[in-house]
């Protein structure tokens, strides 16, 4: 069984070759099409996602520059607003503008330089991974781009509406449990993680964000806490497989995050996760689906709630629960 990693290839897949291919700093705003830009535009910005890009656009086929250059529909919707530079919006844009470089500085098509590096799949998937209806991609797709048909989903093809229509970068990769535990030890003897867990800039959320990794806070419900309950020591790449149970639903949220726990960490939509501790290198990886027992996608709370549940569940089997 494969699992969509959706935006773990991030981390796992574009940051790390962002990291070996390219310099952080150098501005890339002519290489990219940004003439009218006012700011640097940099790599480090871009990992960090604080470029200042929308959260999100629908891949058009054109530069994203030229995108932005002509404007969209329903700007003042959160997820299709612009952002403000140095200012962390998670955005999907950035890594496809990595992407972009990457191609360019390898004259490698980007899915066969990622699968290379890390070991992943790429897609189109021969094994199909466990169906889930869309998400919100379509509405928000039929906000930015009315006239533009939606990119259907298909076997085979990833969850996200963008990697299915060929953008590239943030998703388009899956993995069975092997595969997946093969990458994540390749990718922490590498030393990546340790390289992207250092703050670069923070959200008007108060989220802090590394070089492709966020960090995981304490508090009521939040991962931090949960996390912290395992004793320092422990090491290891750990893979959990998580399938369609419902799980117990963890202790919600409540008030601003409390203080910065010991892990990293990065969700994809899909369901799956990693969580990694700098301090004695514990690594742990979720796959997990987002299909719900009645063949829903699960909501935000139903999903934390699985990974809340592979997570104690591994936790109680090594004796820190």
């Amino acid at each position: 069984m494969i699992f969509d990693l959706a935006s773990l290839a991030k981390p796992l897949v574009t940051a790390p070759l962002a990291l070996r291919h390219l310099d952080l700093d150098r501005d890339r705003r002519a290489a990219l099409g940004f003439a009218g830009r006012r700011e640097p535009l940099t790599v480090r910005q871009l990992l960090a996602h604080a470029a200042g890009l929308p959260a999100w656009l629908p891949f058009t086929g054109e530069p994203l520059a030229r995108q932005l250059e002509r404007g969209w529909p329903a700007q003042d919707h959160p997820k299709l607003a612009p952002g403000r530079v140095g200012v962390c919006t998670y955005s999907d844009l950035g890594y496809r503008l990595l992407a972009d470089l990457l191609e360019a500085e390898t004259g490698q098509a980007f899915p066969a330089l990622g699968a290379a590096a890390s070991g992943l799949l790429p897609a189109p998937w021969s094994e199909p991974p466990t169906p889930v209806p869309p998400g919100p991609d379509r509405d928000f797709w039929a906000l930015a781009a009315p006239g533009l048909p939606f990119p259907e989903p298909a076997p085979g093809l990833p969850h996200d509406a963008n990697a299915r229509a060929g953008m590239r970068g943030h998703a388009g990769f899956a993995a069975d449990p092997a595969r997946f535990q093969a990458c994540l030890e390749a990718w922490a003897e590498a030393g990546w993680p340790r390289r992207m867990a250092q703050d670069q800039a923070r959200g008007a959320d108060g989220s802090r964000w590394g070089l492709g990794l966020q960090r995981a806070f304490r508090g009521p419900g939040r991962f931090g806490t949960l996390l912290d309950g395992i004793p320092l020591g422990r090491g290891g790449v750990h893979v959990l497989v998580r399938g369609g149970e419902a799980g117990d639903p963890p202790p919600m949220a409540s008030g601003p995050a409390g203080e910065a726990s010991g892990f990293w960490y990065h969700l994809g939509f899909t369901g799956p996760a990693l969580f990694y501790r700098p301090e004695d290198g514990l690594l742990l990886g979720i796959l997990a689906h987002r299909r719900g027992p009645g063949g829903g996608i699960l909501d935000p709370d139903a999903l934390q709630a699985r990974r809340w549940a592979a997570l104690q569940g591994w936790m109680a089997d090594q004796g820190f629960a």
